[in-house]
């Protein structure tokens, strides 16, 4: 219930920030990195603040019977190729073996870089990197918490889709023991009508302290309410037994239209 009003609050806020405003800038136009676990090759407008923001539930996983949490993602760009990010989960409610419990996830710092801008099929090439910083401790999703987390990242538009790639190479702890994690993720999205567009995706990751693998099949709907505000909602599907069986989400995507960097 925290979590849910906290994240109610937060789109008032928003959405009333994004309203009162008299013009939006040309160039403030949102890039969204949510709901799907693909990050997008391309990044935010140089100097403006982003905030992703979502409310996620999670049923049946290897760590938890629920979970209920708060996602916060923040991003700036500070060159045409660079931009940084943060991550964290400030909310957590969770039930798992018959206990009821409430925490803060991890926080993550990153940083993501383009190592060429593509244009319509020719796709856009980036690397990044993130590290956590914080681990409060609470259940985790099926794929873990990397400590170190790398990325290569391509995305591109061809005949009307558009898709986000990524490869990634985790570093996952359990106790002393350090292991390797691999992941992959495709996400194809196509627009319906001017202001609405939907997303599926497949995704893959090793899980070795389990021996097996996760493996998600994701649906979500976007709607573009301003070129700086975009609302999503949808569900995950675990396809494996050690998957989170059921995942479910709604969140928005919100460009300060305040340029902080010139």
């Amino acid at each position: 219930m925290n979590s849910l009003v906290v994240f109610l609050f937060a789109i008032l806020v928003l959405v009333q920030s994004s309203v009162a405003q008299e013009g939006i800038p040309d160039d403030a136009t949102a890039n969204p990195g949510r709901p799907t676990v693909s990050t997008p090759a391309t990044i935010t407008p140089v100097g403006y603040l982003q905030f992703e923001t979502g409310l996620l539930g999670a049923w049946h996983s290897p760590e938890f019977s629920s979970r209920e949490s708060v996602n916060e993602v923040i991003k700036f760009s500070v060159s045409p190729r660079v931009e940084f990010l943060a991550a964290s989960e400030p909310s957590v409610h969770y039930r798992a073996d018959d206990q009821i419990g409430n925490g803060t996830a991890e926080v993550f710092f990153g940083v993501q870089g383009v190592v060429h801008h593509g244009e319509g099929a020719q796709p856009s090439i980036a690397v990044s990197y993130f590290r956590r910083i914080y681990d409060g401790g609470v259940p985790e999703l099926d794929f873990g918490s990397p400590r170190n987390s790398m990325l290569l990242l391509a995305s591109a538009d061809v005949k009307g889709f558009h898709y986000d790639a990524n490869a990634m190479l985790n570093e996952v702890i359990e106790g002393t023991t350090h292991r390797a994690q691999f992941g992959q993720s495709l996400t194809i999205s196509h627009p319906v009508g001017k202001r609405f567009a939907i997303s599926g995706e497949i995704w893959h990751f090793t899980q070795p302290f389990l021996r097996s693998n996760g493996l998600g099949n994701l649906w979500a709907v976007s709607y573009t309410a301003r070129r700086n505000l975009v609302f999503d909602g949808g569900f995950n599907h675990g396809l494996t037994s050690t998957s989170t069986r059921w995942e479910a989400f709604v969140g928005f995507t919100y460009l300060l239209p305040h340029k902080l960097l010139h």
